[in-house]
């Protein structure tokens, strides 16, 4: 992970690093953003570095939901006629 300093106040992720999330399949991003979240609840991380790590979490999760909504744009519902048999497909929705 690189750091850049953000004034006085601390440090911030690189773009290089949050740019590489967008290149994560969903199950690497999501395996991260656990990791995160483990490592910032029990609290083993000194502050600036709680602070870097919650900005690249806020990216994973932003990446994740962005990878979730696609897949749900991609799948379609089989439809099926009064015989029981396939008639053709329509999108899904999930509402």
């Amino acid at each position: 992970m690189v750091f850049r300093r953000k004034g006085r106040r601390g440090f911030g992720l690189d773009q290089s690093a949050l740019g590489d999330i967008a290149a994560l399949p969903f199950e690497k991003a999501l395996a991260e953003l656990e990791d995160i979240v483990t490592r910032l609840e029990r609290g083993s991380v000194a502050l600036e570095e709680s602070i870097a790590i919650y900005e690249r979490g806020e990216a994973l999760k932003k990446h994740c939901d962005a990878l979730l909504r696609n897949a749900e744009m991609r799948i379609e519902k089989i439809t099926v006629g009064s015989d029981g048999q396939p008639t053709g497909a329509e999108r899904f929705d999930a509402d």
